[in-house]
C-alpha cells in the first residue's frame, strides 16, 4: 500500500478513508475505501463511478435506486457494475463498509463478463468469488478496525481473485485510460489511431470492459472533472464550460446527468458523500491516474 488519502476525514457523523493499492494491484483496483456512518438513517448519492466490490459490515441492508429507475437491495457481499448517471443509497445505520474500486482491467481479471449487461446492477457476489471465502474476508474485515489492516486483506483477495487476465485487453485498456485522462473532450479519431482498431471493434471492447461506449465514457469523466473543479473552487460556472461543453445550459444537463447534482448545488450542497469523496480523491493528485483524483 503506498499512502492513504491524507489522513480519515469526517462531515458530521460520516467518515471515510481512501488508500491507495499495492503497485501490483494498481492496474486493477482504483482505491480501497474505509467508509462509516453513525447515524439512524443513511440516504444519499453517489455520482457514476467505476464498478465496486464492496463489503457491508453493518447490520443493516442496504437498497440502491439506479439511474434507470431500478431499486435493487444488496448482499453483504456485493459488486456493483459500471454507472451511467447518479445512484441513491438508503441503509439503516450505524453503517460501515469497506469496499474499493475496479479498473476496467479489475473486472476483466476478477468478473470477465460483459461489463454492459451488468450496468447499474447490483451482483451478489458470493457465487463469483465463494461464500466461505467471502464470509471469511468479512470477519477478517469487522475485526481489523483500520484502513491498513483491512487493506491487506483486501489485497489478499484481490490477489487470489486474479485469475483471468487477459492479456489482449491490457493495451486496449492503457490506450483508453489515457484518451480520457489526455483531454476533456477526446477524439474518436484519436483513439482508433492509437489502437489500430475500427470505431466498431473500439465501441465492442469498451462496453465489454467498461460498460459503455467511448463516447459516453468521454462525457462521463467531461462531466466529472468539472464537477470536481467547481467542489474544489479551481474553476466558477464559466470556466467550466471550456472543459468541452457547448454552452452553459449544455455543461448543467450534462454534469446532473452523471453526478445527479446541478452545479450550483456542487458549489453550494453537495451532500456528505459527494463532499467527502471529492475531497479525498483530489488530495491523492500525482499519487493515482488523474483519472481517479481529478474524477
Amino acid at each position: 500500500m503506498l499512502a492513504t488519502g491524507q489522513g480519515r476525514r469526517s462531515v458530521g457523523s460520516i467518515e471515510l478513508d481512501y488508500a491507495v493499492p499495492s503497485a501490483d494491484l494498481a492496474e486493477y483496483i482504483t482505491l480501497f475505501y474505509d467508509f462509516s456512518a453513525d447515524v439512524p438513517m443513511l440516504e444519499d448519492v453517489e455520482r457514476a463511478d467505476y464498478a465496486q466490490l464492496r463489503f457491508h459490515l453493518s447490520p443493516g441492508q442496504a437498497v440502491y435506486a439506479f439511474p434507470d429507475g431500478s431499486a435493487q437491495e444488496a448482499p453483504d457481499a456485493h459488486v456493483l457494475g459500471p454507472t451511467s448517471g447518479p445512484r441513491s443509497v438508503r441503509v439503516a445505520g450505524p453503517v460501515a463498509v469497506f469496499g474499493m474500486g475496479l479498473t476496467a482491467a479489475g473486472w476483466s481479471a476478477m468478473i470477465g463478463a460483459d461489463a454492459s449487461t451488468m450496468l447499474n446492477r447490483v451482483i451478489d457476489a458470493a457465487p463469483l468469488f465463494g461464500a466461505a471465502r467471502l464470509q471469511g474476508v468479512a470477519d477478517a474485515l469487522r475485526e481489523s478496525p483500520g484502513v491498513g489492516p483491512r487493506v491487506g486483506i483486501c489485497e489478499a483477495l484481490v490477489r487470489g481473485l486474479l485469475h483471468n487476465v487477459d492479456p489482449r485487453y491490457a493495451n486496449f485498456i492503457r490506450h483508453v485510460d489515457a484518451w480520457l485522462a489526455g483531454s476533456s473532450s477526446p477524439e474518436m479519431e484519436c483513439l482508433i489511431a492509437a489502437t489500430g482498431l475500427s470505431r466498431r471493434q473500439i465501441e465492442r471492447k469498451c462496453n465489454i470492459l467498461y460498460g459503455a461506449p467511448p463516447k459516453v465514457l468521454a462525457r462521463k469523466y467531461r462531466a466529472l472533472r468539472a464537477a470536481v473543479a467547481m467542489r474544489g473552487g479551481e474553476e466558477g460556472v464559466a470556466d467550466a464550460i471550456d472543459r468541452g461543453f457547448y454552452d452553459q445550459s449544455h455543461m448543467i444537463r450534462e454534469v446532473k446527468h452523471f453526478t445527479g447534482l446541478t452545479p450550483r448545488q456542487i458549489r453550494a450542497d453537495p451532500g456528505l458523500l459527494s463532499q467527502l469523496t471529492i475531497l479525498h480523491r483530489s488530495a491523492l493528485g500525482g499519487v493515482v491516474s488523474p483519472l481517479i483524483s481529478e474524477t
